[in-house]
């Protein structure tokens, strides 16, 4: 047996992104048994562009597990851009996970949105000026609680949601200049100690897909940017990490 997993990142909702996927989304259930969504799903993290998303994905007829991205924290009004998103039925998750029962498997996810910082030879350290500091233990913490979400999943498969990358591998394409804000080598050590069997996230728009953590784990960059499709869907099989995405439309 398998589980199918359909992803999308970055779709940036507004009050205008009415029906651009909605005849997408509600055909999911037809290639995939979840719908994850990768972060920055609205453009200024404003709750009524939340509630557009809301309503957008209200014919989906699979479990829907989301986090938030830099997008939603924009206007300081994140907590209620979850809110208005859980009160349509999507799981949103930060430094938490949630267990599945899809077709007679269980499914783990663990969500953060993740932080930057840079990757190992050039990543941001814990020493000097108090901001730098500060930002680098922001990811510290953000990347333990993941690891801790992940590790205490005791599921037939465990898949991680990000916004932020854990790897540059995926980040090919984009200004090398901006690696450090675009995620963290952090959050793939975090990974790779509690173990996964698929890591998803988005926020490199001119990224690429496929990569892998230094343990082997495959990750994917599912930005919209990036498929340009509603959402790619990846399985996992019962004896293996993950399999090839299916293209989907």
């Amino acid at each position: 047996m398998t589980l199918r997993v359909a992803a999308v990142g970055d779709v940036h909702f507004s009050e205008d992104s009415r029906g651009r996927f909605r005849q997408h989304w509600a055909r999911v259930h037809e290639c995939a048994d979840v719908l994850l969504l990768a972060g920055d799903l609205t453009t200024h993290g404003d709750p009524a562009q939340a509630r557009v998303l809301a309503e957008e994905l209200s014919g989906v007829r699979v479990p829907v597990v989301a986090v938030l991205g830099n997008h939603e924290h924009h206007q300081d009004q994140q907590d209620e851009v979850r809110r208005v998103l859980e009160e349509g039925g999507v799981r949103v998750l930060e430094g938490e996970s949630v267990r599945l029962e899809l077709e007679g498997r269980s499914l783990g996810i663990a969500g953060t949105k993740g932080f930057g910082g840079g990757f190992v030879g050039a990543c941001g350290h814990h020493f000097g000026e108090a901001i730098m500091r500060a930002f680098v233990r922001h990811t510290e913490v953000i990347a333990g609680q993941l690891r801790e979400a992940l590790g205490a999943l005791d599921t037939d498969h465990r898949v991680a949601l990000l916004h932020y990358a854990p790897i540059d591998g995926t980040l090919l394409g984009e200004r090398l200049e901006i690696y450090p804000f675009l995620g963290s080598y952090l959050l793939a050590e975090a990974i790779d100690d509690a173990g996964a069997d698929l890591v998803v996230h988005g926020h490199a728009h001119r990224g690429c897909e496929k990569g892998e953590t230094p343990g082997g784990i495959p990750v994917r960059n599912v930005a919209f940017p990036v498929l340009h499709q509603a959402f790619a869907v990846y399985v996992l099989e019962r004896d293996q990490r993950t399999s090839s995405s299916l293209s989907s439309t």
